[in-house]
């Protein structure tokens, strides 16, 4: 029996176990699983139940049609298309967007695929909330407020368990409240875990849309910060300007480079364990991190970041959230790619968060290099370290090039080389 059998096969003796009201063994599945199933039943959530309801009694047809229409997830829904549901579309997998209460708003894929989860209603303008399907991967990831991904028998409901999802929350990017999920939905292909870092990627450059939008461009104190900051990561050393009080530029030591561009990425703050977990493969001991934020302080100035949690308190921009925003905004993605080649920290550092950073820099731009097809941006990512080896980029750019163009046999010699070594 596969790895991924004995699993499934373990994941669905704990369910009837819990149904039968028996308390799975803690290693017989997640714990996110089994404490959503508990919610799942103290909700009166009947596992039973083929399939959820429409939510056809709070609004008409034509009620429903302006709300997804005014709703803010419909306007990065172009996006999504683009970065996701392009390079899946004949897969057998549906893409879902739904509102802050878990109704889907869209489902997106094949006509064969959506017909099959129609089977479920799983439909535009079904409602799959926590509270009314039990566990699943939209209904879950709001509940929670994370990236999650439901696999088979962990869902609720029995009639839904042949299926596999993955979905993580969008937050508004002024209030920081979740305004809806984005979901794929398929069978075993969305158990692969691939899809869940796939989703989280997307969510990503969806907020970073979602901010741009929000920013007035035409108010200069948007880009003008009384007490703003530049990091600069990527290149042969670390350095940190701070606008305004004439101070000179400071070398930054990588651990101080990592903790600001990890604060960067997170606005809402990490405490001290969450910074040490993300600092270093076995973590960092809290006395540490005290000691080093401690130091930055010194080095930088007391008010720059704030504690409980910590905090950055100025407007920082750095090299890498220039990139990001290049990659959200639809810059020059050879430019981009050029930039993100040189390395620097995001390449240099070990630390866990910083190389979940990179990761999801690097996804985004390639999926949207990859979506938008553009030969000179196809040629530098297949030409970089990033891309060299990656299959789909040089399928997309084989598909771009014109037939009896001269570079077509080189490229269609790498992808049987990328074919042969990877097993693919």
């Amino acid at each position: 029996m596969s790895d991924s059998a004995s699993t499934s096969s373990r994941v669905r003796r704990a369910y009837e176990d819990f149904l039968s009201g028996i308390t799975p063994a803690d290693d017989s599945v997640r714990s996110v699983v089994r404490d959503s199933w508990a919610r799942s039943i103290q909700r009166g959530v009947d596992p039973g139940d083929v399939v959820p309801e429409s939510d056809t009694t709070s609004m008409s047809a034509t009620e429903f049609a302006e709300y997804r229409d005014a709703h803010p997830i419909t306007a990065v829904r172009p996006l999504v298309q683009s970065l996701m549901l392009d390079d899946i579309a004949d897969s057998g997998v549906v893409v879902a967007l739904t509102d802050q209460a878990g109704r889907l708003l869209w489902v997106e894929g094949a006509t064969d695929a959506r017909d099959r989860a129609a089977d479920i209603n799983f439909v535009e303008g079904s409602m799959w909330s926590e509270e009314i399907v039990g566990t699943n991967a939209p209904g879950l990831a709001l509940a929670v407020d994370r990236g999650v991904q439901v696999v088979g028998p962990e869902h609720f409901a029995g009639a839904v368990q042949e299926w596999s999802c993955a979905a993580a929350p969008v937050h508004d990017p002024i209030t920081g409240h979740v305004i809806g999920v984005i979901d794929v939905t398929g069978g075993r292909e969305v158990a692969a875990p691939f899809a869940l870092a796939a989703v989280r990627s997307v969510v990503a450059a969806v907020e970073r849309e979602l901010h741009s939008r929000a920013v007035d461009l035409a108010d200069p104190s948007t880009f003008v910060a009384e007490s703003g900051a530049r990091l600069t990561v990527l290149g042969g050393s670390y350095r940190w300007r701070r606008a305004g009080d004439g101070s000179p530029e400071r070398a930054l030591s990588r651990r101080h480079a990592e903790i600001l561009l990890l604060l960067q990425a997170y606005p809402e703050g990490l405490n001290t364990e969450q910074l040490a977990v993300m600092l270093a493969e076995d973590g960092v001991d809290p006395v540490t991190v005290r000691a080093e934020i401690s130091r930055l302080r010194r080095d930088l100035g007391a008010d720059v970041v704030e504690s409980r949690p910590y905090r950055l308190t100025v407007a920082l921009v750095s090299d890498v959230s220039e990139i990001r925003d290049r990659v959200a905004g639809g810059g020059d993605l050879s430019a981009v790619i050029e930039v993100l080649g040189r390395g620097g920290l995001l390449a240099e550092s070990s630390a866990p968060g910083v190389a979940e950073v990179f990761e999801e820099l690097r996804e985004d731009l390639r999926s949207r290099i990859i979506a938008e097809g553009d030969v000179g941006a196809l040629r530098k990512w297949t030409s970089s370290a990033h891309g060299r080896d990656d299959l789909a980029a040089w399928r997309r750019l084989e598909r771009r090039l014109p037939p009896g163009h001269p570079d077509r046999p080189v490229v269609g010699g790498r992808i049987r080389l990328l074919d042969k070594r990877y097993g693919v």
